[in-house]
């Protein structure tokens, strides 16, 4: 059972819906998004998603716009946040670069916006995003830079992924912390056994096969969450 107008994301373009189209050589809105999907089902979603979003631009927009109370906030961040300035990387492969919100900071942000949402009336609800494909996003981001140096200063392909992975892990323990529920589409992209085709060819973007699993796992935690949401003071 779900709560009318009880759904609000904020996110960047992994929640919005973006794929990377070989056919159109560009980045497109798919119709078989998430969000789409799962408003099919009759839950009033509105989605704040946007792309090349981070964590910083998404709680600024956030604080001012209003919350429904009752509204379960979907927090979605972490892919544009983790990323490095890959061209400073392939002329500076000797130095440290660090991601566009570092990680100290995002776990912060996270916080302050999992608690600016309760405050509100709100339940958080902090998104894990889906694993990087280590492979295809080295190949994507070295396009027409060194990318020698670029793995140089990785050390190895794969240290893509677990930089990535300390975002996931900071997004666990800042729902840990403001006691939010998780929305997991970490987990089940790491299960599938068709992974490469529910990644794009950029790496990083679910392709429209991922994005119907994305819809599959929300759908089965925003039905979880209706008592909840419930129990905030929203109405049916």
């Amino acid at each position: 059972m779900f709560v009318k107008n009880s759904f609000v994301l904020w996110g960047d373009s992994i929640g919005k819906g973006v794929v990377y189209s070989p056919e159109r050589g560009r980045y497109c809105l798919t119709p078989e998004r998430c969000a789409r999907l799962v408003s099919d089902k009759g839950i009033r979603l509105t989605s704040y998603a946007r792309f090349g979003a981070t964590i910083r631009e998404g709680f600024a927009d956030f604080l001012k716009e209003k919350t429904e109370p009752g509204s379960a906030v979907l927090i979605q961040y972490g892919g544009n946040d983790c990323d490095l300035d890959w061209q400073a990387v392939s002329d500076r492969p000797d130095v440290f670069h660090d991601g566009k919100t570092p990680l100290h900071e995002f776990g912060l942000l996270l916080r302050r916006f999992a608690q600016e949402a309760r405050a509100r009336g709100g339940l958080p609800v902090l998104v894990l995003p889906p694993p990087l494909y280590s492979a295809r996003y080295f190949a994507w981001v070295s396009r027409g830079r060194n990318q020698d140096a670029i793995l140089r200063y990785l050390g190895d392909v794969e240290h893509i992924g677990r930089w990535h992975g300390t975002y996931v892990e900071a997004i666990r323990a800042a729902a840990r912390d403001t006691d939010s529920p998780l929305l997991d589409f970490h987990t089940p992209f790491l299960r599938a056994m068709n992974y490469p085709a529910l990644m794009c060819e950029d790496g990083i973007h679910p392709s429209r096969e991922g994005q119907r699993l994305m819809a599959e796992t929300a759908l089965e935690k925003l039905d979880a969450l209706a008592p909840a949401l419930l129990s905030l003071g929203a109405t049916a």
